[in-house]
């Protein structure tokens, strides 16, 4: 293989993630400063882009095991029932995101417990002078995409430790542990995110996914290839595309079969139901794709299989860029949409 065009290290950084989930369990010990759980009616976890998705997978996580809601919220202003009961847990790994940083602050005056993950910038501050504690973002990964590990663990620490996430080290560890096999097989000449990527090839990948575990994995590979293929993609969850999407797919097949490529991600926790929902989808859409394609879940547990599904298309995206010989770091137009907002 010719030298991967890769300015900004994503493959390195990306391939570290095992490494920076354990960096960042071994940061964090005990969490001093964190309410008492009896006080607490529900958990909010802010945050935008990549360091939102660190609280998609903490809650899609945690949500199993919690007796209390876990709610994910991206946005300025947080929703009207934050108040002096609620536990907001903000996440940005600069500490800058103004939509976050003003939820934050709408929280701080309604009363809430406060938690962040972040290193710096005025969520720390803020965090802080309202007397919660700031979790750090272990590492220097080049974007926040590449730092999965270091945003999500924290927050999934802090339910552990407030008893609404049971065992989440041990289950975190697990996905470690097929997190380190799943990149082997990554670096082997059978890579399967290799093959995928040649499998995709030029069309646009439409990805499904069932449940928690699934619909957030799904939604991190249409965000995966956007960024770092620069290209389009779509996501939608099952079951309930079966009640919209899928009626979509009733016209225009000599186009659609050109154009989209079809992802099953698929886990062991499925409904039973939404394992029957696939099979169905794929026999009614084969004809209008251009190929559909099955991938699946490993690892022990649901933690684990929700990191490997999020690994696998990361990977993907950047087997998809290497084929095309772009260069999956930069966002050139995501930093113009901020020029444009500052000017």
């Amino acid at each position: 293989m010719s030298e991967r065009l890769d300015t900004l290290g994503m493959w390195d950084a990306m391939l570290g993630l095992p490494e920076q989930i354990e960096a960042s369990m071994a940061a964090i010990g005990d969490i001093s400063g964190l309410p008492d759980p009896s006080s607490i009616d529900h958990v909010l976890l802010l945050g935008m882009g990549d360091s939102g998705f660190g609280g998609d997978v903490a809650a899609a996580s945690a949500r199993p095991f919690s007796s209390l809601p876990i709610v994910v919220y991206s946005g300025y202003l947080p929703p009207s029932w934050v108040g002096a009961r609620s536990l907001v847990i903000a996440i940005s790994a600069s500490g800058r995101t103004e939509e976050t940083l003003e939820s934050l602050e709408a929280a701080v005056e309604a009363g809430a417990s406060l938690v962040s993950v972040t290193n710096d910038g005025d969520l720390a501050s803020l965090t802080r002078a309202a007397g919660g504690p700031v979790l750090p973002v272990v590492g220097n990964a080049p974007m926040p995409r590449a730092a999965l590990g270091a945003l999500a663990v924290p927050p999934m620490l802090a339910l552990e430790q407030m008893g609404l996430f049971p065992g989440a080290r041990v289950w975190i560890g697990d996905a470690v542990d097929q997190l380190k096999a799943r990149r082997d097989e990554f670096a082997s000449e059978a890579s399967p995110a290799r093959a995928l990527a040649r499998r995709i090839g030029r069309t646009m990948p439409i990805i499904y996914g069932g449940g928690a575990i699934g619909a957030t994995a799904a939604k991190r590979w249409k965000v995966a290839v956007n960024h770092n293929v620069k290209a389009p993609a779509f996501w939608a969850p099952m079951p309930e595309l079966c009640h919209n999407e899928l009626v979509g797919w009733g016209q225009h097949g000599d186009v659609t079969r050109q154009v989209f490529t079809q992802i099953q991600l698929r886990h062991s926790t499925e409904h039973p139901q939404t394992a029957r929902r696939f099979s169905y989808v794929e026999e009614k859409t084969l004809e209008v794709m251009h190929d559909v394609v099955q991938v699946e879940a490993g690892g022990d547990g649901p933690v684990a299989e929700l990191f490997d599904l999020v690994f696998t298309g990361d990977i993907t995206s950047l087997e998809m860029a290497a084929s095309e010989g772009l260069d999956p770091g930069p966002l050139p137009v995501v930093d113009d949409l901020k020029n444009w907002l500052d000017g």
